[in-house]
């Protein structure tokens, strides 16, 4: 008799538990089914911003090729080549598929927030939210680094090999391909705060885990720095500093959720002592 009282208790408790998750435990055939929805959803934006992005393909190639077009102080004197018939055809699809990609992100990931959300509790939606806004916002970051200052210094870099009988001429298709790889590869790596902060708040990772591990990071972020970007210092040191500086920032921002969850306890304990007395 003595073991049933807490039984019972827990089994009060048990409903509100369960409201926070409702709807969560439906079938494994509904959850297919709006994973298909999702799925087509998100394929008939992305098809409608290819669209669209093919139709405007020229201009986005003029903006992509401002940082080449700095290279030289008459835009006249500018040439870029292609050297199949159909190079420049498929340029352009790139071009546009880059662009739909780049458009319809927050789009996407809104939908896979919301493929997600239902299987959360009240207090972990409320915490993706935040996250679902700082994505796009770090990714944007990472686009502008490369647009404004890593991509520039970098044709510079390479620029400044020419002789009186070696000059650059670039293909389109390989100066947008680096342009569009480097654009993407500064956006996902600055999702780095983004992640940890997001694994601390599950719990998976904390400051002194961090701390440990700055020296191993340190060593990832050249290494990936390296894999990721043309060989060339400028590209390399421009993603590994960033990179580094946000490891940083991620730290300092698991700090701060740590200690709002160490206030947040020691209110409950607070709170659990006044009623008992």
């Amino acid at each position: 008799m003595a073991d049933t009282k807490p039984q019972l208790l827990e089994d009060k408790n048990k409903p509100e538990v369960e409201d926070e998750l409702a709807g969560s435990e439906a079938p494994l055939l509904e959850h297919l089914t709006e994973l298909r929805k999702r799925l087509i959803r998100s394929a008939i934006v992305i098809v409608v911003l290819l669209v669209v992005c093919f139709i405007f393909a020229g201009q986005i190639f003029d903006i992509l090729l401002n940082p080449y077009r700095s290279l030289y102080s008459d835009p006249g004197e500018m040439e870029l080549i292609y050297t199949a018939p159909q190079e420049f055809f498929f340029t352009q699809l790139n071009l546009a598929f880059f662009g739909s990609i780049f458009i319809g992100f927050p789009y996407l990931a809104t939908q896979v927030y919301g493929f997600v959300a239902p299987g959360l509790y009240k207090h972990e939606r409320r915490a993706l939210v935040p996250y679902l806004i700082a994505t796009p916002v770090f990714f944007m970051l990472g686009a502008a680094m490369v647009y404004f200052l890593v991509l520039p210094m970098a044709l510079n870099f390479f620029a400044g090999m020419q002789t009186d009988e070696i000059k650059l001429l670039a293909k389109v298709s390989e100066y947008l391909g680096l342009a569009m790889t480097l654009i993407l590869a500064f956006g996902v790596c600055f999702q780095l705060p983004v992640v940890l902060t997001l694994l601390a708040q599950i719990e998976l990772v904390n400051v002194e885990m961090l701390k440990k591990g700055r020296r191993y990071a340190i060593v990832g972020i050249i290494a990936a720095a390296a894999f990721i970007t043309p060989p060339d210092p400028i590209s390399q040191i421009g993603l590994a500093l960033p990179m580094y500086g946000l490891y940083e920032l991620a730290i300092l921002s698991v700090r701060l959720i740590e200690r709002r969850r160490a206030q947040a306890r020691s209110d409950e304990d607070g709170a659990e002592s006044s009623v008992e007395s």
